[in-house]
């Protein structure tokens, strides 16, 4: 197979294969779904942080 004689090796080749189009396909699946809409506790949360940074 491909030159390869062992077959642990030629299975450890599939894997990776296996696994980068795997998660090729997760990526394209998963494109630009963590767009969330900001909340009121960000918003108290990113006030409240600034004050803290402008009295260090």
């Amino acid at each position: 197979m491909l030159g390869i004689e062992d077959k642990w090796v030629a299975l450890a080749y599939l894997l990776c294969i296996l696994s980068t189009i795997l998660c090729v396909v997760y990526g394209i699946i998963n494109w630009n779904k963590g767009d969330e809409d900001v909340k009121s506790e960000d918003i108290k949360w990113v006030s409240e942080e600034k004050k803290v940074e402008d009295e260090l």
